[in-house]
């Protein structure tokens, strides 16, 4: 697949995680285990005696799988945080041996909370386990996209032709800047952040002190742009710095410094209109920071 039927089939198996509750969910879970470990071995519940809390399993590994996907994900913390600690009880009390265990939640690319990953954390230590993790949405995404394009259909289902969706906008850049423009103001005074200090940097690429402080004041709201990218596949980040680095790459031909920033501002901006343009910042400012855009300074000995 190309960039763009990538981006497209993303859509299409995020509509199907947005949809998918319950059986549903565990279904496409278990096609995907299926594919991407060939030791897969799915349980399911039969008469009264249930599945026995294991969801599927690699024996071999003795890695064990539970499934969880409640409709409102955010509305049922406290019954999550009590399935993980019930289910992982009723699993070692009936198979053995439990070296490696995952909770799989459908999180509908929200997150959980951090009481749920201490749990996990403290069932991996109590239990001195290998390794125990909570995979949402977002990792079951990196892992069907690792899988061969047919393998990929098969579980989203075939692509329309790119052709015929004229209309819609597959960007993963338009993506995020949606997503960062939506949120409210966060007003919660205990919010710190320490700034990394980019002065030596702004000098090097002959940026002025106008253009620095629009910088720094991205860098204040990048935590959004990092909740974003967390929650989602790294095919959205990797796409994101590979966008950013192209146009950096075609404007820098042409212009320099506050004159190469603002052309790449308004390349990247959907309007040029302050509400666009001061959001596409807060992306460029996380990618001037880790050196993806922009020259970084020549140290002593260093050609």
């Amino acid at each position: 697949m190309n960039a763009q039927e990538r981006s497209i089939a993303r859509l299409q198996f995020q509509n199907k995680i947005f949809k998918a509750n319950g059986q549903a969910f565990e279904d496409i879970f278990t096609q995907t285990m299926y594919y991407a470990h060939p030791g897969f071995q799915a349980i399911k519940p039969w008469g009264n005696i249930g599945d026995r809390k294991n969801d599927g399993y690699i024996k071999s590994e003795g890695t064990y799988f539970q499934v969880y996907a409640p409709e409102e994900i955010t509305k049922s913390y406290v019954e999550l945080v009590k399935k993980i600690n019930r289910d992982f009880s009723g699993l070692i009390e009936q198979w053995s041996p439990v070296d490696n265990f995952y909770f799989v939640v459908n999180d509908k690319y929200n997150g959980v909370n951090a009481d749920c990953e201490q749990i996990i954390q403290g069932l991996k230590e109590t239990h001195n386990l290998r390794d125990a993790k909570i995979l949402n949405a977002k990792d079951l995404e990196n892992t069907i996209f690792s899988l061969e394009d047919d393998q990929i259909f098969s579980i989203i289902g075939y692509l329309p032709d790119p052709s015929n969706l004229k209309n819609v906008d597959f960007s993963i850049l338009n993506e995020v800047i949606s997503y960062i423009m939506e949120l409210p103001i966060d007003n919660n005074k205990e919010y710190r952040i320490t700034l990394p200090d980019l002065d030596e940097k702004i000098q090097f690429n002959g940026l002025s002190d106008v253009t620095a402080e629009y910088l720094y004041n991205g860098l204040l709201k990048v935590v959004y742009l990092e909740e974003f990218l967390s929650n989602n596949s790294n095919f959205v980040a990797d796409s994101l710095r590979d966008k950013l680095s192209e146009i950096y790459h075609q404007e820098k031909e042409r212009y320099v410094a506050d004159e190469l920033f603002w052309n790449i501002v308004n390349r990247l901006s959907p309007k040029v209109q302050q509400v666009y343009q001061t959001t596409v910042i807060i992306i460029m400012s996380k990618y001037f920071e880790t050196c993806d855009i922009f020259e970084e300074p020549i140290k002593e000995g260093e050609e």
